[in-house]
């Protein structure tokens, strides 16, 4: 079960953390990994690393908010079966202090990134009959979170571009769905207790950790089993859809 053998998969942001896990697990079930990465040092360790086990990776430098560069890269590849939108970035504030500059950052990146995505690779599933795409929302897009204004606008878009993905592509055999995570331990928690609280980064991780309601934080492994069965032949009907994956936090967390 949940063999992807014969299939080429593009992961945006597959050089670290959930990116990276997914990565390596698609490579694991036979896909032949193509990794979108802005920084090319961290997709060639992830590339060398799944080589190192026996699989086939590949990997592209390139910056998702510029849709010629994802053009380009999308067309080099030639073959989509499966795009995973993973690649984003972070903000902290409330509107009032969310600077132009931030908002449009974060739009970029996190929306225009997955927009250039989609618009690249749905021409050559469609070509080809079909595919699965996963693109990756959050809690945000679902509940309110403390100071993260820019962050869950963006995560709000990509929740609702995937069932518009979904809907519009239907009888072409493109199944789209999403996943919503709550906090992953992944090295860029780690960087960002190290950076706002130094001194203070166990207690401060013990904190984030019991923010769901299961009492820790995701793994990145974790994330990537569900994206493997959302993207295997065996979730063939399922599209349409966004998936949790939150330790209880949106249902427990009253």
């Amino acid at each position: 079960m949940f063999s992807l053998k014969g299939k080429s998969a593009v992961i945006t942001g597959g050089g670290s953390g959930i990116g990276k896990a997914i990565a390596t697990l698609f490579a694991r079930q036979g896909a032949v990994v193509h990794i979108i990465e802005l920084s090319s040092e961290n997709a060639k360790q992830a590339v060398d690393e799944i080589k190192q086990q026996g699989a086939v990776a590949f990997a592209y430098s390139a910056d998702v908010s510029l849709q010629n560069q994802i053009i380009e890269v999308i067309q080099q590849i030639g073959k989509v079966d499966i795009l995973v939108n993973n690649a984003g970035i972070a903000h902290i504030g409330k509107v009032e202090n969310t600077s132009q500059e931030d908002f449009d950052r974060v739009y970029n990146v996190n929306v225009k990134g997955a927009y250039n995505c989609l618009y690249a690779a749905i021409p050559l599933m469609k070509a080809q009959g079909g595919g699965a795409i996963l693109n990756m929302a959050s809690i945000a897009s679902s509940v309110g979170i403390a100071d993260r204004f820019a962050y869950s606008m963006s995560k709000g878009a990509i929740h609702a571009m995937s069932m518009s993905v979904a809907r519009d592509y239907l009888h072409d055999k493109i199944r789209c769905n999403s996943i919503s995570p709550a906090r992953v331990h992944t090295p860029f928690v780690d960087g960002f207790i190290a950076k706002n609280y130094p001194g203070n980064e166990a207690e401060i991780f013990e904190k984030l950790s019991k923010s769901q309601p299961i009492g820790r934080m995701g793994q990145p492994e974790e994330v990537a089993a569900l994206a493997l069965y959302l993207c295997s032949d065996e979730a063939g009907f399922i599209t349409g859809c966004d998936y949790p994956i939150d330790g209880g936090f949106i249902k427990l967390n009253n």
